[in-house]
């Protein structure tokens, strides 16, 4: 993907997502595994790798991008638990990631992070999933 502004998806974000939308400050996108409702709001920030290297305009704004995909995570059919994290051990780019969890679901109650091999969806319900999440961000 090209740069703007410097700023450049991580490869290996882009290969476990699809991009739904950008926000005011993020990118938002879709994590692409079955087993969980999952998005993941990535800073167009050039070289921001923890919430302290992004200013405080920015980090409110983020912080109202997480309330936002929260929310509609939420009203998910099936989620009872939001798990939101921004790791970072693996991929250094600042991102967020924002989880919708139930009771039984294939991780539960530990993290969804290195529990198991990802899940891909089918090309056409991938493209499904992000036209949906499209129209609630709309």
């Amino acid at each position: 993907m090209s740069a703007v502004n410097g700023f450049e998806i991580d490869p290996r974000l882009a290969a476990d997502s699809v991009f739904i939308a950008d926000g005011p400050l993020s990118q938002v996108r879709l994590i692409d595994d079955t087993r969980f409702p999952w998005l993941v709001l990535v800073p167009r920030v050039a070289d921001a790798s923890e919430w302290i290297d992004l200013d405080g305009g920015q980090q409110r704004l983020l912080l109202a991008e997480l309330n936002q995909v929260s929310q509609l995570l939420r009203a998910e059919p099936g989620v009872e638990k939001l798990n939101i994290g921004a790791l970072g051990n693996i991929v250094r780019q600042l991102h967020v990631h924002v989880v919708g969890r139930h009771a039984g679901d294939p991780a539960w109650p530990g993290p969804v992070w290195g529990s198991g091999a990802m899940q891909r969806h089918a090309a056409d319900a991938l493209a499904a999933r992000a036209a949906l999440w499209r129209s609630r961000l709309g």
